[in-house]
């Protein structure tokens, strides 16, 4: 029975933790930032781009984006991620990790620019070319889940690879972070700058015309931590495992990995395989009986923690006005707006955002990927009834606070939780030529949960009297009521985690299956899907 493991991939399964781990985490992590602060800067500046663009002459407050627009500026980008995970996931399958990896990091700086540079003097032209930038934008940002995760796994030793992963998926935390401070610092220097009136005071005056130089600054420097880091992926080598695996060329993965290790590692004779053997493609019967409920797992699991994730930023203008972070919107002029939303959110994200991601990091590889996101779904859960059952209560100006912290705890426990190891868990589990397109059907359900948290929950939470909903909004179930939902959301979450294998101290190959595929008897291989179905880690 085949189950020795070629020589290079077994030295990276073993390797120390050397710098070239610290150096792919970068690489791959600035990635990660760029994402995470092109995805959501436009939140940041959506109520500007209401005052500048839809301004009603004699209107009581300030203008804002109208459902449809708002919807499309915030949502195409969405559409563009979800494309672009499944388009780049398959290519890096296809093509190499590498050659495509390039790919999408020149597409985010394109985008990110011209998203800056929309043109136009019509509202309608310039959202138009805004929307058009943003989804292409999405698409290259798409590519980066599924490269950057399969690439630091098949870097990675298999003792320390959860917490090289996590760590790539954490600097989100420090994207969104960027975004916020940034906002303050340039809000804080238009607004020494341009002094104006509140709203309420001068209904014109509070916009000045330099308020449309922000939110353009605002998205495209995100092209900035993209561009610095495009050649030194370039500089990356093709990962050993498609190298090995995929390309089958033994040479070139010893000689690539050689350099890499500053060890050497001889390349292996080419041997005869039964070809039968390794001949099942995507979506056959051999792949769904090995790994179709894998896929079902991780596809799910990133499906119904995304509904619940994004959903939660609906309810950050209600807190943050509670708490008085964002004052009414009419005594405050445009650039003002931009700051307090930008501090709010800032605060949201170093208080609960960024240390749920490092605590995944720190305990991944010593609990395992299997029972932070139980306790991830669990705690969401709870937190969500709590918020939810007796939701008449925490609308009591004495007891907001308490409202904030129960808010808090829910972003906490899915960062450390479901958030971080369903990214991890999909470039750990598949064979590697199928292991990029895995992990972007997995990440693009995601996103579809993204859409239906965002958006579906937009108009679901909206009160049941239509006269007190959001203009142009219908009817809804009201927020108690979408809370509920939420949780049972979350429990089923929870009960889908079951079907996701645990990776814990194994390496790749042997939860792919892949060192039993040379022999390929009935039973070799009904013990390797035994043996791989495992939840529970290994001691």
């Amino acid at each position: 029975m085949a189950k020795e493991q070629i020589q290079v991939l077994n030295a990276l399964d073993v390797a120390k933790t050397q710098w070239y781990h610290f150096t792919a985490i970068i690489i791959a992590g600035m990635g990660f930032f760029t994402d995470a602060y092109d995805l959501f800067c436009i939140s940041l500046v959506t109520k500007l781009l209401g005052r500048i663009y839809y301004h009603v002459d004699g209107a009581a407050k300030p203008g804002i984006l109208p459902p449809n627009v708002s919807a499309a500026v915030n949502g195409v980008a969405f559409c563009g991620t979800l494309s672009g995970q499944l388009f780049f996931g398959w290519l890096g399958d296809k093509m190499g990790r590498k050659k495509v990896y390039g790919m999408t990091l020149m597409l985010m700086v394109i985008c990110s620019i011209g998203s800056g540079l929309s043109f136009g003097h019509s509202a309608k032209s310039v959202m138009a070319t805004l929307c058009f930038f943003r989804f292409w934008l999405g698409f290259g940002i798409g590519g980066d889940y599924p490269l950057s995760a399969t690439i630091m796994s098949e870097y990675s030793n298999k003792k320390t690879r959860g917490a090289f992963i996590a760590a790539v998926f954490a600097m989100q935390g420090f994207g969104i972070l960027a975004g916020g401070m940034f906002a303050i610092i340039i809000s804080v220097a238009f607004k020494n700058r341009f002094e104006a009136p509140p709203y309420e005071v001068d209904p014109v005056g509070s916009t000045v015309a330099q308020a449309d130089y922000i939110w353009r600054i605002i998205v495209m420097v995100g092209a900035l931590p993209a561009a610095l880091t495009y050649y030194w992926r370039m500089k990356m080598p093709e990962t050993a495992r498609y190298t090995a695996l995929v390309a089958k060329n033994m040479e070139q993965a010893a000689t690539d990995m050689s350099k890499v290790l500053q060890v050497e590692i001889q390349a292996e004779p080419k041997k005869e395989v039964t070809e039968t053997a390794k001949s099942y493609g995507l979506f056959s019967k051999e792949f769904l009986s090995r790994h179709g409920l894998h896929l079902l797992g991780t596809a799910s699991t990133w499906f119904l923690l995304d509904i619940a994730f994004y959903s939660q930023n609906l309810f950050q203008k209600d807190i943050f006005s509670a708490i008085g972070w964002i004052p009414p919107a009419k005594t405050m002029n445009a650039i003002e707006e931009v700051y307090r939303i930008a501090r709010a959110q800032t605060l949201i994200a170093l208080c609960s955002t960024v240390p749920g991601y490092w605590f995944t990091v720190a305990l991944i590889d010593k609990i395992g990927r299997f029972a932070i996101q139980l306790m991830g779904f669990f705690f969401m859960t709870v937190f969500m009834f709590a918020l939810a059952i007796p939701y008449d209560h925490w609308t009591h100006k004495d007891n907001r606070i308490g409202f904030v912290v129960m808010y808090s705890l829910t972003f906490f426990f899915a960062n450390f939780g479901p958030n971080a190891t369903t990214f991890v868990v999909p470039a750990e589990i598949f064979p590697a030529r199928f292991r990029s397109t895995c992990h972007g059907i997995s990440s693009a359900s995601g996103k579809l949960g993204a859409i239906v948290g965002a958006f579906g929950f937009l108009y679901l939470a909206q009160n049941k009297d239509k006269s007190k909903a959001d203009a142009g909004y219908p009817a809804g179930i009201g927020v108690k009521n979408a809370l509920i939902v939420l949780g049972v959301v979350n429990i089923l979450g929870f009960f889908f985690t079951f079907l996701v294998p645990e990776a814990k101290g194994r390496s790749l190959e042997e939860m792919s299956g892949e060192n039993d595929e040379e022999v390929g008897t009935a039973e070799e291989s009904e013990q390797s899907r035994s043996h791989n179905n495992r939840t529970v880690p290994y001691v």
